[in-house]
């Protein structure tokens, strides 16, 4: 019953956390940048200013769908940030070219979380079956379960390795827009304040994901 309170309690965390990030970015979207630069050309900005030139800034469909694509070397703008030239915007297209730079100066976190990425999507791609089989069969065939455990320990420590990389690349928009005077003071308390709650949304996904996997954990324990 606690795992299953936990688990509750952390969900709810995370739609409300959801629900802040939504607003927040809503609110800073409506406020203009008093140099009028676009989200794509802050990110284009960004990249040349970091010597990266093997980077194209494209925009893509949706809302928050903002990504750094280390294969394809792109930065992936969604088409509110791209065309845009609120606070959010710059904030949202100033943190996905922190990645760029993380990739191009071997940032360590990055690194690591690039190597996991073919664990995780394997493991993505059957855990899910394996842990239900695993918990029909904990009793006769406990192997499976475990089994199971292991690749979603895989997810959870992807999860918490993510969290390095977005703060560092939270704090290398924040420190590069105030360093190029492309925000001033006040602007600059918006962009911390809606890339606060967006990390905040991979901090509670990552504890999600501890939860559960103290919940599958238990189930195994108590399999007698």
């Amino acid at each position: 019953m606690g795992a299953y309170i936990l688990i509750g309690l952390i969900a709810l965390i995370g739609m409300l956390v959801q629900s802040k990030l939504k607003s927040k970015f809503n609110y800073y979207g409506k406020i203009r940048l008093k140099k009028g630069y676009t989200g794509a050309e802050v990110a284009q900005m960004m990249l040349e200013d970091n010597g990266i030139h093997d980077v194209k800034v494209v925009s893509t469909p949706g809302f928050l769908t903002d990504h750094y694509h280390p294969v394809k070397k792109t930065v992936n703008l969604s088409e509110p940030v791209y065309d845009s030239n609120s606070v959010a915007a710059v904030a949202v297209a100033a943190h996905e070219c922190g990645h760029a730079v993380q990739h191009a100066r071997g940032y360590k976190w990055l690194q690591l979380r690039s190597a996991l990425v073919p664990v995780v999507q394997f493991s993505s791609s059957v855990v899910q079956w394996i842990l239900i089989a695993g918990i029909l069969l904990v009793k006769s065939f406990p192997q499976l379960l475990l089994i199971g455990i292991l690749l979603f320990a895989a997810t959870v420590v992807f999860s918490f390795i993510t969290l390095p990389v977005e703060y560092d690349a939270s704090n290398r928009a924040k420190k590069w827009l105030i360093d190029k005077g492309i925000v001033d003071r006040e602007e600059s308390r918006g962009v911390a304040d809606a890339l606060k709650w967006a990390a905040r949304t991979y901090v509670v996904a990552a504890l999600s994901s501890l939860a559960t996997l103290l919940y599958y954990l238990n189930i195994y324990n108590n399999r007698r």
